[in-house]
């Protein structure tokens, strides 16, 4: 379709509105409502534009841009001096209840309102009334509300209710006297409660811990890196200044995030500003890093057994593998673990199917989830099925006329809550039952087992009703979804997943998500779970180097301390004050994963890098390793090189990021304000930036900025005028497409893999059965793991542990509601709660992983 703008003609896809066309096109009209991600709703009026239907249109008329589709021959004029004038008098009239609180605003300086205002020219209040004012409410850890602020684009409403599920949330008021927020006080429910922060296109919502350690926007040292909270592996950036971490922001990827987090991926990073050891200790002892390292010499020169982490780096892994050689390299995780996320591994490699990327999961038109708490175990792809789900209600309302882009009027011509074919098979009630077509509740043991049935569907064989209906959904749909992962602790539902990709053929994708960031990087590293490093060690006791201080987090306890007694000693490298820091021999600190660098693995086999976003004085684990066994590497492209020559099917690591060779980037932007904001009137040294070994990136506003940087360096795409995280489009190939010069990353499996699990060549991993009650996790979506709950705004906002029984299997243990329990004769962390949606057989607990065990129960007297 061609159409002409400011004189300049254009090829444009005749599906969008005129707004989103233009601003695809490099061509910035001024907006407020509309959002990339949220659609259009005509709330602002700021988009208006002078609309020509052709070259016999010599008057035109003023038109919103983002309510205007895109038509053949089309002329339009931004510029247009009564279109000017409109955009004037809309911020004008905004302005006019606007506090003027620029100098005191969290926002100023990245504020999209800031940023229209100058861009309309309006610098002159004539308005002499009272300005309207607003109560503000606390919405919890995450956010602070400055409602006077409030310029009624409804962006925070239309993300919250309409995008992300919420149902705490509301508008209220009328006329020129609106009000966003809950009916009384308290912290939003929503686990995506954060991005109101980068949503709102002012300061009425912003992040509460950047209230409490602030700094201006323009004096923050930015650094692309990613989250390190789930196996999803969304891109985050990270602002510093003064040694603090200051803020997280989204940051960008087509693929993956796109324009949203969850809030464990926002505040996850926090966790590096907790307390935590930052001296080496010998048997709780301080000593110097000289003794320290001597002492770490001779452990390893006796033998010493390593145990690697699902929650490390992949270089963190393989230099401690590389150290105590790979037959003496152990998961950091129970056997079963380790064997179900190294067959995933497998299958994603052979391809039954291809792999679903976030994105993908957003697009599908029909998707069945076996097994898997996606708003617990990867928040990110939960929030994605929301949005599939909705494909229904936009067919309906394109077969009406209404584009897709018109939102409001989609969920008005689509039937609002019209389900697409999407069925979430999981044992307990599930946070996306209100999206799936078929909520289905199964024990644990049988959700593999109804996943085999809709394969056994597709080859003609018989079946139970409700899985021959999902089959019929899932075979009629141009391009279904199947999603499986380890949350249940058990291989029934990634076998059965496999099996159904492989029956629907290429056109299927499947996602299998592992445990957390570094477990699919272990994974390929090799190494078998704990249970065998237990056994060496109780058969020939050696020392043990262990990258976890929260081990019984990812083990059962009862095998933790098996490994701890058959250790002759432990040496622990770890940045977490975990329950094993006290027990070990020699404790050695390393940095977070927001104080270094290095590559972590996501669900879809995409090696993603790191960067050091906040300076330390510890080194990071790999660089403490890696001299141990006589090697040289110092820096991260040497051990990355290592990494390469040693494992060859990861070499392609290397290449997903520029090395520290590269061209400089900078971390601070052009505007800072210099040296003298750092220089804190006299108290630091003169000199140069800090250094950075591990990248290209330098501490200054010297290098590449914004667009000039690669993608995976790139820590903003503003522009002078453009400041606010409202701009993320113009780093995009359109709106809504991938990153400039493309997304971040290399993937390390081949689209379609060798095709192994197709032909049936795979074997099947089989969960064993077992005595007692079997453990059924309880997925908590602000605090999944021990790093989770060392950020400050996460451990305030997670929930209180959980321990569920069903009736019945209560009352034959003699158990009331209140009661007090024993776990395999350990103290349960809460009391007993009764819940009848609970399996029988079995025992929901929170905050543990399933590692497919089952446990005794007893009451405690």
């Amino acid at each position: 379709m061609r159409i002409t703008v400011n004189g300049r003609p254009l090829e444009v896809e005749g599906s969008k509105d005129l707004l989103t066309t233009c601003l695809s096109a490099g061509i910035e009209i001024p907006h407020f409502c509309w959002h990339g991600d949220l659609g259009s709703v005509g709330a602002c009026r700021l988009c208006a534009v002078r609309v020509h239907d052709g070259p016999e249109d010599t008057e035109g008329r003023i038109e919103m841009a983002c309510m205007t589709p895109v038509r053949e021959g089309q002329r339009i004029e931004v510029m247009d001096p009564e279109a000017e004038r409109f955009r004037a008098r809309i911020v004008e009239w905004l302005m006019v209840n606007h506090p003027h609180d620029c100098a005191v605003c969290e926002e100023g300086g990245a504020c999209h309102l800031q940023d229209m205002v100058v861009a309309s020219g309006h610098h002159r209040r004539r308005a002499e009334v009272a300005k309207r004012t607003h109560r503000n409410q606390d919405h919890g850890p995450f956010l602070t509300q400055e409602m006077s602020r409030c310029i009624g684009c409804y962006r925070c409403l239309r993300f919250y209710r309409d995008y992300a599920g919420g149902r705490d949330f509301e508008v209220l008021g009328a006329h020129d006297r609106v009000w966003f927020g809950r009916t009384e006080p308290g912290a939003l429910d929503s686990p995506f409660a954060g991005n109101l922060a980068e949503v709102c296109p002012t300061g009425v919502f912003d992040d509460r811990w950047w209230s409490r350690h602030y700094a201006r926007p323009w004096d923050m040292a930015e650094t692309p890196s990613i989250c390190a909270n789930c196996a999803v592996g969304c891109n985050i950036t990270l602002f510093e200044r003064g040694g603090t971490l200051r803020k997280v922001q989204n940051r960008t990827h087509g693929t993956i995030n796109g324009s949203f987090l969850c809030d464990r991926g926002r505040f996850g990073a926090l966790a590096a500003e907790a307390a935590r050891p930052t001296h080496p200790t010998r048997k709780g002892a301080g000593i110097l890093w000289t003794e320290a390292i001597e002492a770490a010499r001779a452990l390893v020169a006796r033998g010493a057994v390593g145990i690697g982490s699902p929650r490390a780096c992949l270089e963190t892994n393989f230099a401690l593998r590389r150290l105590v050689g790979e037959d003496r390299f152990f998961a950091g995780c129970s056997a079963s673990e380790a064997a179900l996320v190294a067959r995933m591994t497998a299958i994603l490699r052979q391809g039954p199917a291809g792999i679903a990327a976030i994105r993908d999961i957003e697009r599908a038109d029909a998707v069945l989830v076996l097994g898997e708490d996606l708003t617990g175990t990867a928040p990110r792809a939960a929030l994605a099925l929301r949005q599939a789900a909705r494909g229904a209600e936009r067919r309906l309302a394109a077969e009406k006329g209404v584009p897709e882009w018109m939102d409001a009027a989609v969920r008005i011509a689509g039937d609002e809550g019209r389900r697409s074919p999407v069925a979430v098979v999981t044992p307990l009630p599930d946070a996306l039952d209100e999206v799936a077509l078929w909520p289905l509740r199964r024990a644990p043991a049988e959700v593999g087992a109804f996943g085999q049935a809709v394969a056994a569907a597709f080859r003609g064989e018989e079946a139970a009703p409700e899985a021959r209906a999902v089959a019929e959904a899932l075979a009629a749909a141009e391009a279904p979804v199947v999603i499986a992962g380890a949350g249940l602790g058990l291989a029934g539902p990634a076998e059965a997943a496999a099996a159904i990709a492989a029956a629907l053929g290429a056109r299927a994708r499947i996602a299998l998500f592992p445990p957390e960031a570094g477990s699919l990087g272990l994974a390929l590293l090799g190494g078998t779970g704990l249970e065998r490093a237990v056994a060496e060690l109780e058969a020939e006791p050696r020392p043990v180097i262990l990258l976890d201080a929260s081990l019984p987090d990812r083990a059962p306890a009862e095998l933790v301390e098996r490994l701890m007694a058959a250790a002759t000693e432990v040496m622990l490298l770890d940045w977490l004050d975990g329950p094993l820091a006290p027990q070990a021999d020699l404790l050695l600190p390393v940095t977070a994963p927001a104080e270094t660098s290095g590559t972590y693995i996501n669900h879809e086999g995409r090696a993603q890098r790191f960067f050091t976003g906040r300076p330390s004085e510890l080194v990071p684990a790999w660089r403490l390793l890696a001299p141990l066994c006589g090697a040289t590497e110092t820096t991260l492209d040497e051990i990355l090189a290592a990494l390469a020559h040693d494992c060859p099917d990861l070499a392609a690591v290397c290449d997903a990021a520029p090395g520290a060779g590269a061209t400089p980037v900078a971390r601070l932007p052009a505007r800072a304000s210099g040296r003298t904001a750092f220089d804190l009137a006299g108290r630091l040294p003169e000199g140069q930036p800090r250094a950075d070994a591990e990248s290209a990136l330098v501490w200054s506003m010297e290098g590449a900025q914004g667009l000039e940087a690669p993608p995976a360096l790139r820590t903003r795409a503003d522009r002078p005028g453009l400041h606010s995280a409202s701009s993320a489009w113009l780093g995009t190939e359109g709106v809504g497409g991938p990153v400039r010069g493309g997304d971040p990353g290399v993937h390390l499996f081949a689209e379609g893999g060798s095709g192994a699990i197709h032909a049936g060549r795979g074997t099947p991993l089989e969960d064993l059965p077992g005595e007692g009650f079997r453990l059924l996790p309880l997925h908590d979506p602000f605090s999944a793991s021990s790093a989770d709950r060392a950020s400050p705004p996460l451990a305030e906002r997670a929930s209180a542990p959980r321990l569920l029984l069903h009736p019945e299997d209560a009352a034959a243990l003699g158990a009331a509601e209140g009661a007090r329990l024993l776990i395999d004769g350990i103290a349960a962390p809460a009391p007993l709660s009764l819940d009848p949606s609970v399996p029988r057989g079995h025992l929901a607990l929170s905050g543990a992983r399933s590692h497919a065990r089952f446990v005794t129960l007893e009451v405690a007297r």
